[in-house]
């Protein structure tokens, strides 16, 4: 390749860049808003939150997928930019990840053994598998949207990758609504819906993130 040629190229990719990062922003703030309004007018928000904010199950939920939410758009707004390592964002997934391992063991040694299937099952598991993957719809429509104006280098993955970041992002907004604030339910199925939304990503990612 002649060097004009490669200044042509770096030049025309510059602004891809910026692009994308605009569009991965629009797309959170937006994908946010649009679930958080749902969340209020549609869903509503738990009747007794002001009373168990005070306590140390709900903050510790509601934290935990926060922080969650926030490493994993982290790794959306890196991997659609073939050129920007990804690795260290997802290894810092494993913080989050060990603190909710570290709460379910202090809960099982805590808890009698007769007490662990009720806490696991709680009251609105249906809720959770439901309304988690509705909260998703519009952060992932938007992050795959968004990636479209990048080049990544594993569509399926990108894909998998926006919508982990999005169910994390409903998971945290959910969690306000949720009365079941054991972490034996958070793990269980709050695992399993937002897993489903990833998979639901990869697909997404290996038909739309193609190039």
């Amino acid at each position: 390749m002649k060097t004009n040629e490669l200044i042509s190229l770096l030049a025309e990719d510059a602004p891809v860049r910026m692009r994308l990062g605009r569009a991965v922003t629009v797309a959170l703030v937006s994908g946010i808003v649009a679930s958080a309004l749902i969340l209020v007018f549609a869903i509503g928000i738990r009747h007794d939150i002001a009373s168990m904010v005070g306590t140390i199950r709900v903050p510790f939920k509601v934290g935990l997928m926060l922080v969650l939410a926030i490493l994993a758009s982290a790794i959306v707004f890196r991997i659609g930019r073939p050129d920007v390592p990804v690795r260290p964002a997802a290894w810092a997934l494993l913080a989050p990840t060990s603190v909710l391992a570290a709460a379910v063991l202090v809960e099982l040694v805590v808890l009698p053994r007769d007490l662990w299937e009720p806490q696991m099952m709680g009251h609105n598991a249906a809720y959770c598998l439901m309304f988690i993957p509705l909260l998703s719809i519009a952060p992932l429509a938007g992050f795959i949207l968004a990636l479209r104006a990048g080049a990544p280098r594993r569509p399926a993955l990108a894909g998998a990758a926006a919508g982990f970041a999005a169910s994390a992002i409903a998971s945290a907004l959910y969690a306000w609504h949720c009365v079941d604030d054991s972490p034996l339910f958070v793990a269980t199925w709050y695992t399993i819906a937002m897993a489903a939304v990833t998979a639901i990503g990869a697909a997404l990612g290996r038909r739309y993130l193609r190039w």
